[in-house]
């Protein structure tokens, strides 16, 4: 894992009660990095994530982002440092206006508002004739746009992001990848969760396959890619 680390997660053991789902896991995050979480259905990722979005609560192991021990920190306290997430679902507030979704995203940052709901139009510029719609009435990828704008709305320095494309039709598909690129080229490291293997590997500067709630494996994704046995045993072939 090149450095240096913005995000990492040493022996993370976490679940909801009973046996852990999560039972050890270690990853990192370098500084302006693309990485991803990959692996079958029931490998633990989304709960990792949840781990390290502060959503649920450590069993063990410590998660330090930019050179702070936030293991004990509760999500918003997390969101204030500058570590943004987005779920798989219940990313948009439906009944809500696309603006007001945004103003949502402004958590404890109230000034310059109008300044970062224009950047992230300029960013997305599907979103800006959508201000006025309610966010229930947008297309699945559009949901996927507002989610990660509304993210972007508190300024984050790394964004997690839980399985953005999932039931999303293929060419929605590469549009939200687009989209995720963009906000890495912005400076923003970004740790994504994907079921769309190949294509989150191909992207992925650094990826980890998870297999019952630990890391199997991790490397650069394009080199991941190219293992067949580990392609074929845990990511669908």
């Amino acid at each position: 894992m090149p450095e240096p680390l913005h995000l990492q997660a040493d022996n993370v053991v976490a679940g909801y009660g009973g046996a852990p789902i999560v039972r050890g896991a270690s990853l990192a995050v370098a500084k302006g990095a693309l990485a991803c979480v990959v692996g079958p259905n029931g490998a633990g990722k989304s709960t990792m994530l949840k781990a390290l979005a502060g959503e649920l609560r450590l069993s063990g192991g410590t998660v330090t982002f930019a050179g702070e021990d936030v293991s004990r920190l509760a999500t918003d306290q997390r969101v204030a440092r500058g570590l943004g997430y987005v779920p798989q679902v219940s990313n948009v507030f439906a009944t809500l206006t696309v603006h007001e979704n945004l103003l949502v995203g402004s958590f404890g940052r109230r000034k310059g508002v109008k300044s970062r709901v224009d950047r992230v139009c300029d960013l997305f510029p599907d979103l800006r004739p959508a201000l006025g719609r309610p966010a229930g009435t947008l297309s699945g990828g559009q949901r996927s746009m507002l989610a990660l704008s509304r993210a972007l709305m508190a300024e984050p320095a790394l964004l997690l992001l839980d399985e953005p494309t999932a039931g999303l039709a293929p060419m929605v598909e590469e549009q939200v990848w687009e989209h995720i690129l963009a906000v890495r080229e912005q400076g923003i490291s970004v740790l994504v969760v994907e079921q769309n293997t190949r294509r989150a590997l191909g992207h992925a500067g650094w990826a980890y396959v998870m297999v019952n709630g630990l890391v199997a494996a991790e490397g650069v994704g394009a080199d991941l890619l190219k293992r067949t046995e580990l392609v074929d045993m845990y990511l669908g072939g």
